[in-house]
């Protein structure tokens, strides 16, 4: 397979403690759970391994401390094809997180403790300017510093690369990010957040979407998890639905593998249509596995699900 034009990533990995329960304990309460696992996740580091196993060219880029869950990161990396550009930071620690997996549903709830990578700094990514600029594509997210991110858009646009904010986890942004953003791809929460308008239909995505073009954005891609996606631009607004491939098992990392499958397509050059659902192809394989980085899927699992139609 053609791999395309380089995607970097740049984001946080942590090492991710799930646990899986009937339910969260209050405050000053125990309960017992039903199953433990420990794996690789973090945003960033999700999307380059999801995408990196879609036979992408990837380059993730982040701090690592000096420690074992660092040993976990490369690893998985090197298991899914991921190039690193890894800054060691031997005084703080490898991110990590704590994961809430209820029983009945597989919704989760998150703590995440980046770490080293809350040390990323816009001298960290003018040291590996070079990097961004020979990209096709640009990923980042918002686990690490906000400066640090947007100073690798910033060097991104400049170079005419392809640069995918994933606003996560929610929080407000600086007006100034919006137009260095081809495209921004918030789930519903994300969306609130920065639009103020509720998202639970997808007419309310749309709002939400249209507000966000006024704000600078190229294009917006709100995820709406089992109702599928909104591709909305200056020409288009596509609702597309969900891709199933069988029971949910575990959601957590859904929006990496959406976002690591969007930017494989993109640098392959698919048109974002059909990027988005080859994304929500690769979203929906995830789902009926556990874990995050374990859960995302090769091309040619994603090949034959969209081939079934």
């Amino acid at each position: 397979m053609v791999s395309g034009k380089p995607i970097v990533v740049l984001g946080v990995f942590v090492a991710d403690t799930a646990y899986r329960a009937q339910r969260q304990p209050r405050m000053g309460e125990t309960v017992l759970g039903t199953s433990f696992t420990l794996g690789p996740g973090g945003k960033g580091s999700n999307q380059a391994v999801a995408a990196g196993k879609l036979g992408a060219d990837v380059t993730f880029l982040t701090r690592l401390g000096v420690d074992p869950f660092a040993e976990m990161a490369r690893q998985t990396w090197a298991q899914a094809g991921v190039r690193n550009a890894v800054i060691d930071t031997p005084e703080s620690y490898t991110g990590a997180a704590y994961i809430f997996v209820e029983e009945a549903t597989g919704n989760n709830a998150i703590i995440v403790s980046p770490g080293a990578a809350m040390l990323i700094s816009p001298d960290d990514i003018e040291a590996n300017a070079a990097l961004i600029r020979t990209a096709g594509v640009f990923v980042t997210q918002l686990e690490q510093p906000i400066d640090a991110a947007i100073k690798a858009l910033e060097i991104a646009c400049g170079a005419g690369v392809t640069t995918i904010l994933n606003p996560a986890p929610a929080a407000k942004l600086p007006d100034g990010i919006y137009a260095l953003c081809d495209y921004l791809t918030p789930n519903e929460t994300e969306a609130a957040e920065l639009t103020g308008i509720k998202v639970v239909t997808v007419d309310d995505a749309r709002r939400a979407a249209a507000k966000l073009l006024k704000m600078g954005v190229g294009a917006v891609i709100i995820t709406l998890g089992e109702k599928g996606a909104l591709l909305h631009d200056a020409t288009r607004s596509e609702h597309v639905p969900a891709v199933s491939a069988g029971p949910v098992v575990e959601t957590t990392g859904a929006g990496d593998a959406f976002n690591g499958g969007f930017a494989a397509a993109l640098s392959r050059g698919v048109e974002p249509l059909q990027a988005v659902r080859f994304a929500s192809a690769v979203a929906g394989i995830s789902v009926t596995r556990a874990g995050t980085a374990p859960s995302m899927p090769t091309l040619q699992e994603v090949e034959a699900l969209l081939a079934k139609g």
